[in-house]
């Protein structure tokens, strides 16, 4: 009889479009399907994203016929130990490139090697469209910036879905086997609650929810996607695809999505495949450059001065609560307080504003947003906010200081996304809510002094907390020492 395979679920939290079935479906009809809980990813993962993780794992378990197999502890103890007790002739998975992904794979591989029998680490396919490495240069290096690399990506191209659904491979029970953990458990014991706590401002996880809002999204002939391309800076309009939880976990995979848009050329489809080339350039980055998760891809700004001590500390807690007294900037961070969740647009303009406006480092604020983002990705949180902050790939910092109420003025045109969020703002009409100190102070609804770094205390809405004018120069001046 032959022996089966192990395999093991990552960031590929569906069956539909996975290559390493297929992998396995070469050597044996018979696999166990496993997800480990691994307490160094868990760790610093926030609330929303082990929530929304729970709920993958209780779709695929149900796409699986309840028999997924869920064990916590170190991969590298867990399945060679899983190995002996099944037999099993082989592991597959998913590549993972990210830095503790391929530390934690090739320590895992030894480990297999070393038991008895060896299994080997059988690596198919990847979360990306392109895996990281692929793609070079005509020098032979990688891309550092994304507009060739985009071109280089395009005539790369990708791979057409693999044909796989549950049924590709004869999951065996787990019920049996040692160390096992229900589904509801796991979910108790990733959150530290029951299973369907704090979620309900989280998407829809699971495969099937993914596909559904992807056929939402497309429309076809009339979707979102339509009009992607003038609309996707607009937060007040909610038109984005919001896949990236689901291409966060692999419940959809950007092949798949890649695939539906061959043959269309309008600025939508263009646009969104640009995006999801944004997402392949950052991995690629990271791969390469694995040491810019934690330190500046331009080392040049390992000198940049930034401000610290109490005020710092007040400025930071201001922004992370949304009470700066910029609009834009506080409905951004309500919103990811609120949903695990924030558009993109207004990533880059909180970002902007606690780098350029209040001095503080981007890695407090990228710390800050993995902690509360349910897609948050490493390769793409970190590189977004070096790209904003300066010191990451494409870096123009002197253009990047984004001046908060302008950019609400342009893509919050009539202060619906300011009015969703900040509701002591709702009795201002229109574009003046991005400028509610020039329509309030009459009524003396401020509750906070213009000070630099001040706060208000309950109730009301604070006054700007910064000059932004006085702290571009700041910021300006800062850059130019460099």
């Amino acid at each position: 009889m032959t022996a089966p395979a192990i395999i093991w679920f990552r960031r590929d939290l569906r069956v539909a479009d996975l290559p390493s079935l297929l992998a396995a479906a070469d050597h044996t009809r018979n696999a166990l399907a496993v997800f480990v809980l691994d307490d160094a990813l868990l760790g610093p993962a926030g609330t929303p994203r082990i929530a929304f993780l729970a709920g993958c794992l209780r779709a695929l378990d149900s796409d699986l016929g309840g028999r997924l197999l869920l064990l916590r502890g170190d991969p590298a103890r867990v399945l060679p130990n899983l190995v002996t007790t099944v037999q099993a002739g082989a592991v597959h998975v998913s590549a993972d490139f990210g830095p503790y992904g391929a530390r934690r794979d090739a320590a895992v591989e030894s480990a297999l090697a070393a038991a008895g029998p060896p299994a080997p680490l059988i690596r198919t396919g990847s979360p990306y469209a392109v895996s990281p490495g692929r793609i070079h240069t005509k020098s032979g290096g990688p891309y550092k910036v994304f507009t060739p690399f985009r071109r280089a990506w395009l005539e790369h191209g990708w791979h057409t879905p693999a044909r796989t659904d549950a049924g590709t491979l004869d999951w065996l029970d787990p019920t049996a086997l040692p160390g096992r953990i229900s589904v509801e458990d796991a979910a108790r014991a990733m959150t530290g609650a029951p299973a369907a706590s704090d979620a309900a401002a989280l998407p829809e996880p699971g495969e099937a929810a993914a596909l559904r809002r992807w056929r939402q999204f497309r429309g076809e002939p009339h979707g979102d996607l339509d009009r992607y391309d003038p609309d996707r800076d607009r937060p007040d309009l909610d038109t984005t695809s919001r896949l990236s939880p689901h291409l966060k976990f692999g419940c959809i995979h950007p092949r798949t999505v890649l695939h539906d848009l061959r043959g269309r050329t309008d600025p939508g489809a263009n646009t969104f495949r640009s995006e999801l080339a944004w997402r392949d350039f950052y991995a690629d980055v990271l791969h390469h450059r694995p040491e810019t998760a934690r330190r500046n891809y331009n080392a040049k700004f390992d000198l940049l001065r930034h401000d610290t001590g109490p005020d710092a500390d007040r400025a930071f807690e201001a922004w992370r609560t949304g009470r700066t007294g910029y609009p834009i900037v506080d409905a951004g961070m309500r919103q990811l307080l609120a949903e695990g969740w924030m558009h993109n647009r207004v990533r880059m303009i909180t970002a902007s504003f606690l780098t350029k406006d209040l001095h503080l480092p981007w890695w407090r604020g990228a710390r800050h947003f993995m902690a509360h983002l349910v897609d948050g990705d490493l390769a793409s949180n970190q590189h977004g906010w070096q790209w904003t902050a300066g010191c990451g790939t494409d870096a123009a910092p002197y253009f990047r200081v984004f001046n908060p109420t302008a950019q609400g003025e342009r893509f919050d045109p009539t202060g619906e996304y300011v009015r969703r969020w900040v509701p002591e703002l709702r009795g201002i009409p229109g574009k003046a809510v991005h400028r509610p100190w020039e329509a309030l102070v009459a009524e003396d609804l401020f509750t906070a002094s213009a000070s630099r770094h001040s706060t208000s205390p309950a109730g009301g809405y604070p006054r700007p907390i910064v000059d932004h004018g006085e702290e571009r120069r700041v910021a300006l001046a800062r850059y130019g020492e460099l």
